[in-house]
């Protein structure tokens, strides 16, 4: 009795490992986040030129992770500081497709808890 060949592939993540920001040389971004309790804002809410009235702006890098985001939503919004309290990351963006909006989920965090999106970068989440 013959044995057949095994075959095996191993597939290898061959992205380019981030780059460090110097934060000092580089020109931040306006990151503009839209706290919601409960749930994500409608689609139809960033409409023809509108957006949710509680907008948060935020002056960042492509190397700030959600954990950072985070923390910088809880200094100026008190009832995202209690233990417990999941923030739900999404990114808005023009449709190339059809006049409107899409939505993307780019990772979740918890205010006292380590997540495995902790870490993860505005520049992953592209």
């Amino acid at each position: 009795m013959a044995s057949a060949p095994i075959e095996s592939m191993i597939v290898e993540d061959k992205s380019e490992p981030e780059k460090p920001v110097d934060r000092e040389k580089t020109c931040p971004l306006l990151l503009r986040v839209f706290c919601n309790t409960g749930r994500h804002h409608n689609i139809m809410d960033y409409s023809r030129g509108n957006v949710p009235a509680n907008e948060l702006q935020i002056y960042t890098w492509m190397d700030a992770t959600l954990r950072e985001i985070t923390s910088l939503v809880k200094e100026v919004n008190p009832e995202a500081r209690r233990k417990g309290t999941y923030f739900d990351f999404s990114l808005v963006f023009p449709d190339m497709r059809t006049p409107g909006y899409r939505m993307r989920e780019i990772g979740t965090t918890c205010s006292g808890q380590r997540g495995s999106d902790d870490s993860k970068t505005l520049a992953q989440a592209r």
